[in-house]
């Protein structure tokens, strides 16, 4: 399947993103968080592994943990729950194709983080008893996958869903418009 293939233009996006109301901000902004939280916990561990458990490093990785227990989490079931429903019940297999390796990664990110998350709570609470070398490669799995989850999502999942969301409130406005003018 090819990405390229879904691409909409800029244009498409921009008035896609007008029509709704930019209600796909606040999911664009929780993209801009995670990759922050993934630069932070890449940073943490590689500090990690050149001066061990500081204070600094506890307090990094409680906030990085809370980001991912609670916001990422809920970002991902708001995906499941607005964005991900119409576009299943497209015609289109290859977009449904799409959408359903999308939820696997829901999964399969949602695994990976029950992995990582007692191990950053433990290094929170200035406890070693992790395996750094372990640890590091759980982290990279982590964000190979998130970061390879949300290139796929921005470059065909959310233009795709803002259109049909574009579609809606315009079909709205219409029904508003000729039931006010008759």
């Amino acid at each position: 399947m090819s990405a390229q293939r879904y691409r909409a233009s800029p244009d498409a996006v921009s008035a896609a993103s007008a029509s709704t109301g930019g209600e796909f901000r606040a999911l664009d902004a929780c993209h801009l968080e995670i990759a922050n939280h993934l630069d932070r916990l890449q940073a943490l561990v590689d500090r990690i592994g050149r001066d061990g458990v500081t204070t600094q490093a506890q307090h990094e990785a409680a906030e990085i943990e809370s980001f991912f227990s609670a916001t990422a989490r809920s970002h991902h079931a708001d995906e499941e729950r607005h964005v991900f429903p119409p576009l299943l019940a497209s015609a289109d297999a290859d977009m449904v194709q799409a959408v359903r390796r999308l939820q696997q990664d829901h999964g399969f990110i949602e695994e990976n983080w029950i992995e990582l998350s007692p191990q950053l709570r433990a290094l929170a609470g200035g406890y070693h008893w992790y395996d750094l070398d372990e640890l590091r490669h759980g982290v990279q799995v982590f964000i190979d996958l998130l970061r390879d989850h949300i290139e796929l999502e921005e470059s065909l999942i959310y233009p795709h869903a803002k259109a049909h969301w574009a579609e809606v409130f315009a079909r709205r406005a219409q029904r508003r418009a000729e039931v006010g003018a008759g």
